[in-house]
């Protein structure tokens, strides 16, 4: 299997970016979320790669190897990550392509898959639905989320995820698949402030109670074929705001739910995820 790593200059930064699979073969675009890096996709590379499919996984802007971009505006998705992956995937000549996101990275293919329809072929959404549907969600969704406003508290919650060898950290994000590196990545200067800011940039107190008009997002209906996968074991995410999303898809939707993962389903349930994804790409692709 051909598996490299590299950097790319695009939107401003240097992201690095693990590409592999045959350079000629359908490409897909995988988007990690909180607290991740592309590592978050090890486990389920080498199938779909063995499937026929060309798999890009970049560490989106702040995280991983990927440069940190100056200010807490930076990470806003519709001026950051957005235009991050289409940078990406110019410079790789990749003209039409797959996209996959989880947690945070679900909120920015959303975006591109109704922004941009003409240059990816399917969505696939991992835990995180679209976002009106997130914030239309009722006061469950709301509970579940509300480490989201502890998040906002710039230096007060970066002191107290770091004290005790990160111990309030590990405890909220038990169940990832590889906590110790985690902390590792975030302990370098700003990093874990930079993982942060996709909170800051994106997310308010004043959405989250009240969501905004329509069109505060941008062209938000997807056109084309949409997957959305939740797992029985997710904490922090209900499985509502998934299957509402459905809601905001103008085109073939289809909803799968994985029973005994946690949120990190890419690490827990690999085989089922890569079936799903396999499926879904090649009815579609």
């Amino acid at each position: 299997m051909r598996a490299e790593t590299q950097r790319i200059s695009a939107n401003g930064l240097s992201h690095f970016v693990r590409d592999s699979g045959d350079a000629d073969a359908p490409a897909a675009i995988l988007l990690h979320g909180f607290p991740d890096s592309s590592a978050v996709w090890t486990k389920v590379t080498p199938p779909l790669v063995s499937a026929g499919f060309r798999v890009i996984a970049p560490d989106l802007r702040g995280f991983g190897e990927t440069d940190m971009a100056a200010s807490v505006a930076d990470y806003d998705i519709q001026n950051g990550a957005f235009k991050d992956v289409l940078a990406i995937m110019d410079a790789l000549k990749i003209g039409l392509a797959h996209v996959a996101g989880h947690d945070f990275g679900a909120p920015v293919a959303w975006m591109l898959a109704a922004q941009r329809p003409e240059r990816f072929k399917t969505l696939t959404a991992l835990s995180v639905g679209h976002t009106r549907a997130y914030l239309k969600a009722g006061w469950e969704q709301k509970w579940r989320g509300a480490y989201i406003l502890f998040h906002q508290l710039r230096g007060l919650c970066e002191a107290a995820y770091r004290a005790n060898d990160w111990a309030l950290l590990r405890k909220h994000w038990s169940a990832h698949g590889d906590i110790q590196e985690t902390v590792r990545l975030l302990s370098r200067p700003g990093r874990l402030t930079a993982g942060l800011n996709w909170y800051r940039a994106n997310i308010s107190l004043d959405r989250i109670l009240k969501p905004p008009p329509v069109g505060t997002f941008g062209e938000e209906i997807v056109h084309i074929p949409t997957l959305g996968i939740w797992s029985d074991g997710e904490a922090y995410l209900t499985e509502a705001q998934m299957t509402g999303s459905e809601d905001y898809v103008d085109a073939p939707w289809r909803y799968e739910r994985i029973n005994g993962a946690s949120h990190w389903i890419p690490y827990d349930a690999p085989d089922a995820l890569n079936r799903s994804m396999i499926s879904h790409w090649r009815t579609y692709g």
